[in-house]
């Protein structure tokens, strides 16, 4: 929506600047175009005239440079006439209508007919659609000119979208690809007006959709596969006469409950992450005890903290309370007490250990595991990565627990943090509100009015 109000914007921009330009390098006067709902229409010197002369002044100047500041347009100021009442406004307006331009986030860009800059505002420079030649001056990117060309040639308008190297040195430049919407449309006499949208961030969300589809694709793939193999083993294994096995059917009776179990899990988080993500609303934020949340989870968790020995426990503070829901709470600390439970060796101890920070409640689930490295501590809250995919895959894990983990979080206005290190265990710190969400910021003092003084 940010991006149609700002191309909305930029036709505006646009179309009074090129209008300006082609009439200058058609030797015309006061010729200019007022651009309307119902299209463009022929107008005299008067009002539009004094606004459209405004941007003209503004993109052109005598002194040759561009809306962004850099060297880049040989041009001279454009002869338009304006009305004695309007030359003060005009005048007056321009830094405002600068501004204008320079603010935009939707690059405005005007070739000639040797695809030189005319018009370039900052927000081009930043694209890297325009940069600086070989002899000092402006020049456009070399995919930009051959846009032009084609729509000289073609006589029509072309939309694209690119994947351009950042340019370094500007703002954002990272290794990662910039993503361009770009609208080349012809005017005449060689003219060609580029408007440009960085489309970065949808091209982003795009690559996450991908690999979130493939990775489900892969995921579920393994135990629907595992199940299919089985249950034609189990099928042989039943056959009646002397090929039956029955210690081979309870065998694979038994492998396909746990692939079974693992698909159910599999589906189940997936389910919860996607409503954690949007699919439906958050419910209303409540205040919840820590002491009952970790109670639940301590009883939640004490039959696989059983078979390995392991114990739970609950330290620090008591009688805290935070705000949000609770069902969502408790399957976080949950799921970070069975990971800490799962790379942990025998007979060792997870603690849960909670205390008021000045920004509100911290939750630590402190293990004596095997720690995470270096390398893997800044993708663990990944969808899907696993640093250890063969001790994963024994112990069940579908690779969403922390995922869930961190999205819960962020609905609540917390977050959750790591340190860890190779072989001597991991702290997870999860940081929540300890104050309702409109009770943030404090209301204005309410003012009661006089009903004799009313008007």
């Amino acid at each position: 929506m940010l991006v149609s109000l700002c191309v909305g914007i930029l036709g505006v921009v646009v179309g009074v600047a090129v209008a300006m330009a082609v009439a200058h390098s058609r030797g015309t006067g006061a010729l200019v175009a007022a651009t309307t709902p119902g299209g463009a229409r022929p107008t005299d010197g008067g009002s539009h005239g004094a606004v459209f002369a405004q941007f003209g002044r503004f993109a052109l100047n005598a002194n040759g440079r561009s809306s962004g500041g850099r060297d880049s347009v040989p041009v001279v100021e454009l002869p338009v006439e304006l009305p004695s009442a309007d030359r003060g406004r005009a005048s007056a307006e321009a830094p405002l209508v600068r501004a204008t331009m320079d603010a935009l986030r939707v690059g405005v860009l005007l070739l000639d007919a040797r695809d030189r800059p005319v018009v370039a505002n900052p927000a081009t420079w930043e694209m890297g659609l325009v940069r600086t030649g070989a002899g000092g001056g402006s020049e456009a990117h070399t995919i930009v000119r051959t846009l032009a060309g084609q729509v000289r040639r073609a006589g029509v308008s072309r939309e694209v979208e690119l994947d351009l190297p950042r340019p370094l040195g500007i703002r954002g430049g990272t290794a990662e690809p910039l993503g361009v919407h770009v609208r080349a449309s012809a005017l005449g006499d060689g003219h060609v007006a580029i408007e440009a949208a960085d489309v970065t961030e949808s091209h982003r969300v795009a690559r996450v959709r991908r690999d979130f589809v493939a990775n489900v694709s892969h995921e579920l793939k393994t135990p629907v596969g595992a199940l299919q193999l089985l249950a034609e083993a189990l099928l042989d294994a039943t056959e009646t006469g002397e090929a039956a096995d029955p210690a081979a059917a309870r065998r694979f009776a038994v492998r396909i409950q746990k692939e079974s179990t693992r698909l159910g899990r599999l589906v189940s988080e997936l389910l919860e992450l996607s409503r954690l993500q949007g699919a439906e609303p958050l419910p209303e934020p409540k205040p919840v005890s820590i002491d009952r949340i970790v109670a639940e989870v301590i009883d939640r968790t004490r039959e696989p903290a059983s078979v390995k020995e392991i114990e739970v426990r609950f330290e620090g503070a008591r009688d805290l309370v935070v705000y949000g829901s609770e069902s969502q709470l408790v399957t976080a600390l949950t799921n970070l007490v069975e990971n800490a439970i799962a790379y942990s060796p025998e007979r060792t101890r997870v603690t849960v250990h909670a205390r008021m920070a000045s920004d509100g409640v911290e939750l630590a689930v402190v293990d004596q595991g095997i720690g995470i490295g270096a390398r893997d501590i800044g993708r663990i809250f990944e969808r899907f990565y696993r640093a250890d995919k063969a001790r994963s895959r024994a112990t069940g894990g579908t690779g969403l627990g922390l995922a869930i983990v961190k999205h819960i979080a962020t609905n609540h206005a917390g977050k959750v943090g790591v340190t860890s290190a190779v072989g001597e265990g991991s702290t997870f710190t999860l940081r929540l509100p300890a104050r309702p969400p409109e009770a943030v910021l404090p209301l204005p003092p309410s003012v009661e009015i006089d009903s004799d003084s009313a008007v």
